[in-house]
């Protein structure tokens, strides 16, 4: 009697995502990964990746803003901010200045090329949004905002 091989797997002709689909954080991911895909091809211009530009920000709308408060909000290390903040100094984007009300820490402040570029790189992240979230609509997305926000806030 002879043996029967195994037949191979059929081929997948139709992927099952119901498992995953039921996930919050698989469609998050896959939210943020079209979002940051578009955020890297249009940042390349100004060469910021999208912790530099969330820094940039947090300093352009908060000048004096300290190292500290922004690991705080950013959630980052301060080793990891420290590097970060060099390189946007070299880059003339940022300049350091005393504190005015600790003598032991540094304000952080957006030099005028800054300044400039900033404005012209929020106005391109704001653009990308709205493209990426086109086929929602604005309830829709004030919607999601809120419930994004209760996840991490």
């Amino acid at each position: 009697m002879a043996t029967r091989k195994p037949s191979p797997d059929p081929s997948v002709e139709q992927i099952d995502t119901g498992f995953l689909d039921s996930l919050v954080g698989y469609n998050a991911r896959r939210a943020t990964l079209v979002i940051v895909d578009a955020f890297l091809r249009n940042m390349a211009v100004y060469g910021l990746r999208p912790v530099d530009f969330s820094v940039l920000s947090l300093i352009g709308h908060n000048p004096g803003i300290t190292s500290r408060q922004l690991c705080a909000t950013l959630n980052l290390q301060p080793p990891n901010l420290v590097g970060m903040v060099n390189q946007l100094q070299t880059r003339e984007l940022i300049l350091r200045r005393p504190h005015p009300h600790d003598g032991r820490a540094m304000g952080l402040h957006l030099t005028p090329a800054g300044k400039k570029m900033m404005k012209q790189a929020e106005v391109t992240a704001f653009e990308l949004e709205e493209t990426a979230t086109a086929r929602l609509s604005v309830a829709e997305r004030k919607t999601l905002m809120q419930l994004l926000r209760k996840i991490y806030v």
